[in-house]
């Protein structure tokens, strides 16, 4: 049995969903080593979900997922400020700075999602379904299969996000007790028809909903009064029928993009924690999704868990922070469970519930039911409970600033806190009301604030806001807690949103764990979510400590992604090997020896390292589109993105011949492959590179060292070191660095290396008295291609062991 120090991995998230996803990266911000097992061998296609809520979009505004190169991009998705209550229609406007509904495609949220998980390093491997599951005190060890292979990963922590029927669930034994489907909705994106737009539409047999996007597809919904579920999977042939029945139009003749129906089932796991198993996401709790709340309950789920588990694998957590998890968040989704079927008996109900949807709406004009239901729908009106272990600080704000405390924002009476009482034992009044609610947003400013208050969380670390002037004697108390905590001091620009305190302590999920205008409690606080420890480094995606994990090592190229031409051997393939050791994404380019480029990509995931194949045979027309049609499509399924950071021109051909026997064919054939394919793959590949990118030209001694024999072959080489000169002073601007390698002899399966002569005559040509290993070639690539060498380009290297020395 392995041992706690032999894991491949901290955590193994099972299901590369949104959830899944969304867990990786918030693991990964904590510096956990993650690997992500997908049973599907691609991202779906299939935009199940396409709402998120007020309180989701929040959390990922927290993260930098909204805004910039790496979010939705601006402007944001089409935003509506009306939902619904079982087909209600109702006003979601609440105190936030993204109320309602906001309208993103399921693929959409799993791209952004996978590509923010890629670049902090996670490794995600599609095609691997687990079939079996043990833990003991140590670590947990999860068989799966692969490509009709079965391959077994440890871990200290495993992770099911992979659904309703999740094998991890019941691998690891958890009861899942509810309520079976009584009734269901089948729904289709249908292409090339036309239907009347419809939002809940009941009719004397059944319900209708059609909405049609903006690239003409219009998603239907049909629900038969008294039908039950179906046996098997819904077919186009049944909405058809069903449709038909309900609305009395034909959509027959439409285009089915895919079809699939959904029942009013409603079950919870009846723990969220197992050991060392976990479940987030519909793996722990399964309901209709009716208007968005299950991929929002789940994303929200992922938040919650993924700084007390980095924090536990890592040995920073004080004792119970785990456990916090199940209390905090079954308790969340036994109370969206019960409006989720008060809902879809509102919903799916026949004649029988007329009377009770008439009374819902009535009730619904009057505006504190109103903030009530949207507060349960949006989740903004989470709030954790405080319980007996953490002490509060003394009742501090004024009445403006209790009002102002309430979990949904608005300035009413409090509401209890979910799970537990408002205040927690020490009373309801005061800063201790703010305990377990959310931080609202709010304009800052000071020398050392992010703009607002969720700009805070982005690095997802615990923060001390303090908003007095008086700071020493806050920050004193929270010193020792630098390695988790950030001290900010800062004042409010507006004024209005942030509660009537000297000091807030926010968790990094956003919820407030300590507020008060004295530092009297904050100790108390500070050890009750956090443990003591200075922090060592800044923190970057890129670099982070690893804590006694076997084989997958995090290295100064985690999070990027490489492309090696000519990988599947010599000095091509030890570059692959030693790029993807510094936990880079390699596309392992060959032209012919498919095997051979699958043994690379083998060895590399051996290691724990990440790999693909790419196949483009160069120096024909049409490589260079060949290259990077393969090269995007392996990128886009590891990463959801196509950015490619790392180049290496590595790829070439020998001469061998006389220059008076050299034909022209011979020639062209030698600059095609040499010079032009380079040129043309810098060219194409500065599309999908960012700003900050590395380009690395493997030229040869032989530009300085003559040999006759090897004319041709040397001019081309020459031209390649044209090529990084002149390109580094045009990329110049945009960080991108561009060199030139020259090795000298270098060891590369050629049969004269077998003979101890040559060798020992090729050997005597270097300073150091030996021939070139492609590793030591692979190792100056590697420097070049890292932070270290960001003052480096246009240089030309001599790797040649000295040969050219003379």
């Amino acid at each position: 049995m392995a041992g706690a120090d032999a894991v491949d991995t901290d955590v193994v998230v099972v299901g590369a969903g949104p959830v899944g996803l969304m867990l990786a990266g918030e693991l990964r911000l904590g510096g956990a080593d993650v690997t992500v097992l997908e049973r599907l061998d691609a991202p779906t296609t299939e935009s199940r979900a396409s709402t998120l809520h007020a309180r989701t979009m929040e959390l990922l505004k927290q993260r930098g997922l909204l805004d910039g190169p790496d979010g939705f991009g601006d402007p944001l998705p089409p935003h509506e400020p009306r939902g619904h209550f079982g087909g209600l229609p109702l006003d979601l406007t609440l105190p936030s700075p993204y109320p309602g509904q906001w309208k993103v495609p399921q693929v959409r949220t799993e791209e952004l999602l996978g590509a923010r998980a890629a670049r902090l390093g996670a490794r995600v491997l599609r095609g691997h379904e687990v079939t079996e599951l043990t833990q003991d005190e140590s670590h947990v060890t999860v068989t799966a299969r692969h490509a009709g292979r079965v391959v077994t990963f440890t871990a200290r922590y495993v992770v099911g996000c992979d659904g309703e029927q999740s094998a991890v669930r019941r691998l690891a034994g958890v009861g899942f007790p509810g309520n079976d489907a009584e009734r269901e909705l089948i729904r289709a994106d249908v292409d090339g028809i036309e239907i009347p737009g419809r939002r809940f539409e009941r009719l004397p047999k059944g319900l209708a909903i059609a909405a049609r996007r903006g690239d003409g597809v219009t998603r239907v919904m049909v629900h038969r009064f008294g039908t039950p579920p179906r046996a098997g999977e819904a077919r186009f042939a049944d909405i058809v029928a069903a449709w038909r029945e309900v609305t009395g139009e034909d959509i027959a003749h439409g285009t089915p993009l895919w079809v699939n129906a959904f029942g009013d089932a409603s079950r919870q796991a009846e723990r969220y924690r197992s050991g060392r198993v976990l479940l987030a996401g519909d793996a722990a709790h399964q309901q209709m999704p009716i208007g968005g709340q299950a991929l929002n309950l789940g994303l929200q789920d992922a938040v919650n868990l993924g700084w007390k588990l980095a924090a536990t694998v890592h040995g920073r957590a004080p004792e119970g922070l785990l456990d916090t998890y199940h209390e905090e968040r079954h308790a969340i989704g036994r109370r969206v469970l019960s409006n989720i079927r008060a809902q879809a008996r509102l919903l799916l109900g026949g004649p029988e519930v007329e009377a009770l949807r008439s009374v819902i709406g009535e009730l619904t004009s009057y505006e504190r039911v109103r903030a009530h239901l949207a507060g349960t729908i949006s989740g903004l009106d989470v709030r954790y409970a405080a319980t007996d272990s953490l002490p509060l600080a003394p009742a501090g704000a004024t009445e403006d600033g209790r009002r102002r405390a309430v979990v949904d924002g608005r300035a009413e009476a409090p509401r209890p806190a979910v799970g537990g009482s408002a205040g927690g034992p020490h009373g309801s009044t005061g800063a201790p009301m703010l305990v377990g609610s959310r931080l609202p947003e709010a304009s800052l400013l000071g020398t050392d604030a992010p703009p607002t208050t969720l700009d805070l969380l982005r690095p997802a670390r615990g923060v001390l806001l303090v908003l007095t002037g008086a700071a020493e004697a806050f920050a004193e108390v929270a010193r020792q807690w630098s390695g988790a905590v950030d001290t900010v001091t800062a004042r409010p620009a507006d004024g209005g949103a942030l509660p009537d305190v000297a000091a807030l302590l926010v968790r990094p999920d956003g919820y407030i764990a300590w507020a008060g205008d004295t530092p009297d409690g904050l100790e108390a606080a500070l050890a009750r979510w956090f443990t003591p420890g200075v922090r060592t480094a800044p923190h970057s995606p890129h670099r982070h400590r690893q804590h006694n994990v076997r084989r997958r090592k995090m290295g100064n190229l985690t999070g990027r992604t490489a492309l090696v031409t000519g990988a599947s051997r010599g000095m091509g393939r030890a570059t692959a090997e030693r790029l993807a050791r510094d936990g880079a994404l390699v596309a392992v380019h060959y032209g012919t020896n498919e095997d051979a480029a699958a043994e690379v990509v083998a060895g590399i995931e051996k290691d724990g390292g990440r790999a693909f194949a790419v196949r483009a045979e160069l120096g024909t027309p049409g490589d260079v589109h060949e290259l990077f049609l393969a090269l995007e499509e392996g990128l886009k399924e590891r990463t959801g993105s196509t950015e490619l950071n790392i180049l290496v021109n590595n790829a070439g051909v020998m001469g061998g011949v006389k220059p008076e026997d050299t034909t022209p064919e011979q020639f062209d054939r030698i600059f095609a492959v040499n010079a032009r394919a380079p040129f043309f793959i810098i060219q194409r590949a500065l599309t999908n590179m960012p700003d900050g990118g590395r380009i690395v030209n493997i030229s040869s001694g032989l530009t300085r060292f003559a040999n006759p024999d090897e004319i041709a072959y040397a001019m081309s080489k020459g031209a390649i070191e044209q090529l990084a000169l002149h390109y580094a002073k045009a990329l110049g601007p945009r960080g991108i660095t561009v060199n030139s390698v020259a090795p000298g002899i270098t060891r590369n399966g050629n049969p004269l290396f077998d003979i101890p002569e040559a060798v020992e005559a090729m050997a005597a040509l270097s300073t150091f008295n030996r021939v070139g290993e492609p590793r030591d070639v692979a190792d100056v690539v590697a420097f070049l291609v890292s932070d270290d060498a960001r003052w480096v380009t246009g240089s030309f290297v001599d790797a040649s062991g000295g040969t050219l020395l003379g």
